[in-house]
């Protein structure tokens, strides 16, 4: 995820050049920063900070406290009474009956159609046999064709995907969008089931953060959005009385699976 910020101030006439698209100056050029942030010093009465802020190193850093002494069963059985809270139901298996886990979840809530990401995992994890086995009507996203994908995800029963780092505390899978990975997977079904290997189990946000940042300082491709989602959809906004399935998956399904 990315924010851009821009400060500028243009001038009369570079403005109207601009707004005419005769100015030779590229578009996004930023005129006057330096006066208009000598301006702004001026205004709250000090002199203009040129130095790059400084991150404190705090001493005390609660946020890495939290659930950091659990083992990954312990973090799996937090998931789990979290998940009773944002109403959406566990499954627990292998990679070895994976498979029979899936269909399980997909037979009890009467998914036949099916839209999922292109992810190398799932046949690293065996299920490209579920569909050639059963007889699912299954779409996969297919980042060429954008509005065909996303009608498809609007037709299907259950949109599956995997999840890329999982948070214990608050039972969030993090999913990164990106090619093959459409946002609409996850968010467009009646139901949505995400696959979670053990192995992406952090205690909180805190952790999957500075993982992104562990990623981007390696140069790695991160993607441009990134999803956080806590089971169904769901809005107390009317009187504080909450409703589930109000803009998006009316059921969610978390199968984690031990990948060790």
């Amino acid at each position: 995820m990315s924010i851009h910020n821009s400060l500028s101030q243009v001038d009369g006439s570079a403005s109207e050049k601009l707004q005419h698209g005769s100015s030779s100056q590229p578009q996004g050029e930023i005129f006057n920063r330096d006066s208009f942030l000598k301006r702004l010093a001026k205004n709250f009465g000090r002199e203009r900070v040129k130095e790059k802020p400084v991150c404190p190193d705090w001493g005390s850093k609660p946020q890495w406290e939290v659930l950091s002494g659990l083992s990954g069963d312990g973090l799996v059985e937090v998931l789990k009474n979290q998940c009773l809270l944002v109403h959406t139901e566990v499954i627990e298996t292998d990679k070895e009956r994976l498979g029979s886990a899936l269909n399980e979840a997909l037979e009890r809530n009467k998914c036949q159609s099916i839209v999922k990401w292109k992810d190398p995992r799932f046949v690293e994890f065996g299920l490209d046999k579920i569909w050639e086995q059963e007889d699912y009507d299954v779409y996969e996203w297919d980042s060429q064709d954008r509005e065909a994908a996303i009608a498809a995800a609007e037709r299907a029963d259950v949109g599956i995907t995997f999840s890329d780092i999982t948070l214990a505390e608050s039972a969030t899978v993090v999913l990164f969008s990106g090619k093959g990975k459409g946002r609409s997977v996850s968010l467009l079904p009646r139901d949505y089931i995400a696959v979670i290997p053990k192995s992406t189990i952090v205690p909180r946000i805190t952790q999957a953060a500075a993982e992104i940042d562990r990623r981007i300082a390696d140069g790695e491709d991160v993607a441009s959005c990134v999803n956080f989602i806590s089971g169904p959809s769901n809005s107390a906004d009317i009187e504080m009385s909450l409703v589930v399935g109000v803009h998006g998956p009316v059921h969610a399904t978390y199968i984690i699976v031990d990948d060790a």
